[in-house]
C-alpha cells in the first residue's frame, strides 16, 4: 500500500478534565452517525483541569449540528493524517525530513495496527503542512528501502 497524505480538519473543543468528558463529548456526533476514525482526548499541559478533545471526520450538516451541540467546532490547526505499510524507522525518517527543511511540528501522533501505520500531524502552520505532505511521501520511499 503506498503512503497517503491527507490534509484533514479536526474538530475540537476544551472540557472540564473529569471521568466521562471525552464519552459527552463524542456521543451527539456518535449518535447521529459519526465514524470517528481519530479521536484524541487529553489534559490540556497549561490550564489545570482542563482537557482537549479532537476528532475527524465531522461531515455533512447533520454531524456538524450534532458536534456544534457538543461543544466541537473546526480547529485551525493545520492537519494531515498518513496512512501506509509500516517500516522500521518510518517515524524518525519523515521526523527528520521535516525537521531538516525547518518544520516545526504542533503535535504527532502514530500507531500501528499490524503491518499498517497511521499518523496526525498537526502544524503551525498552513505553509509547513503543504511543505511537509511531499516531504513525507518522498521519505516514507526511503524508508522502505
Amino acid at each position: 500500500m503506498p503512503v497517503t497524505v491527507k490534509k484533514i480538519i479536526l474538530w475540537r473543543t476544551e472540557v472540564d478534565n473529569k471521568p466521562g468528558a471525552l464519552a459527552g463529548a463524542i456521543e451527539p456526533p456518535a449518535k447521529a452517525g459519526a465514524d470517528l476514525r481519530v479521536i484524541m482526548g487529553y489534559r490540556h499541559p497549561t490550564v489545570q483541569g482542563k482537557a482537549a478533545i479532537e476528532v475527524f471526520p465531522i461531515t455533512g450538516r447533520k454531524l456538524a449540528a450534532a458536534a456544534g451541540a457538543a461543544g466541537l467546532g473546526a480547529a485551525a490547526i493545520p492537519t494531515l493524517i498518513v496512512e501506509g505499510d509500516n517500516r522500521p524507522g518510518w517515524g524518525y525518517t519523515i521526523t527528520q525530513a521535516m525537521g531538516a527543511a525547518g518544520i516545526n511540528l504542533a503535535f504527532f501522533v502514530a500507531q500501528v495496527i499490524g503491518k499498517k501505520f497511521a499518523a496526525v500531524i498537526g502544524f503551525e502552520t498552513e505553509d509547513d503542512a503543504k511543505k511537509a505532505a511531499p516531504l513525507i511521501k518522498k521519505a516514507s520511499k526511503a524508508a522502505r528501502v
